[in-house]
């Protein structure tokens, strides 16, 4: 089962968040047939999601995160919700890259370097929050990094990964360190020194580490205090045939008219869960 947790390190003074991700990610894989370098890049999407859906104060807030770059995955898109509960697609999911001299997938050309992150942060207000950077990598994990930089004052460290072999993703997560406003120096070089001696989290999943052990490792503090409970997120979409009609009733008489003069029904479908839906003329009159 995924699941997320939170704690403190450093005496109180850094935060992080681990998160497992492996079950959301292969359900998104199945569901749009993804390719191994469009799992890996919607993965990451979909985690950093679920993460930055754990700090929103309320069920029903959501996020919606966009990537808009010049790679041949095209869009990239994921919603989050307070639950902790996301979905999301890419335009091109059956893409498929030569591996990197590494042997790694290649997500950052997949995605591409020459675009924008959007956040779009719904939180009931009057109007939603928009935060707009360039990339970075394509990478995702830093790209996230500068958004969360420059557009929301937070330094932090982040870390996506996705392994994918050939019976679907093998492991998926991501952990998101910040510091807090009390943070010293010596907070800042210890967690330098620990995240750059640790294994990507893709791999420590594999390992069958708990996420308080990766927390433990990517902080070097064995000493860590448990902020929540387990959070338990999922890929979930919550799409239904009366949103389909509202978002068709928002084009005039005239254009409907024209829609349905050849045709008695419209067949739409949704791109987060490919659930098919038959809307009727009478419906709409």
């Amino acid at each position: 089962m995924d699941q997320i947790k939170k704690y403190l390190a450093c005496e109180g003074r850094v935060n992080i968040i681990c998160a497992e991700t492996t079950e959301l990610v292969e359900k998104a894989r199945k569901i749009h047939d993804l390719s191994p370098v469009a799992t890996a890049a919607l993965g990451r999407l979909l985690t950093i999601g679920t993460i930055m859906g754990s700090n929103l104060k309320e069920a029903n807030d959501n996020i919606t995160l966009q990537i808009k770059a010049d790679g041949k995955l095209g869009k990239l898109t994921c919603v989050a919700y307070g639950t902790s509960n996301v979905k999301g697609y890419v335009e091109n999911p059956t893409l498929d890259l030569p591996l990197k001299q590494n042997g790694k997938l290649d997500v950052g050309t997949a995605v591409g370097k020459n675009g924008f992150l959007y956040v779009i942060k719904d939180i009931k207000l009057k109007e939603p929050y928009v935060g707009i950077t360039p990339l970075v990598s394509g990478e995702i994990a830093e790209d996230f990094t500068k958004y969360f930089a420059e557009s929301e004052q937070k330094p932090s460290v982040i870390s996506l990964g996705v392994l994918v072999d050939s019976n679907g993703v093998k492991k998926a997560g991501g952990y998101f360190i910040t510091l807090m406003p009390d943070a010293i120096e010596s907070d800042i070089n210890q967690i330098e020194k620990a995240v750059n001696g640790a294994e990507p989290i893709s791999k420590m999943l594999a390992k069958n580490m708990t996420l308080q052990q990766i927390a433990e490792t990517v902080t070097a503090d064995s000493n860590l205090m448990v902020l929540l409970k387990e959070i338990n997120p999922k890929y979930e979409c919550n799409c239904n045939k009366d949103k389909f009609l509202k978002s068709l009733l928002t084009l005039n008489k005239e254009d409907l008219q024209h829609i349905f003069e050849n045709q008695p029904t419209i067949e739409t479908k949704c791109e987060f869960c490919g659930k098919k839906y038959e809307l009727r003329k009478e419906q709409l009159l």
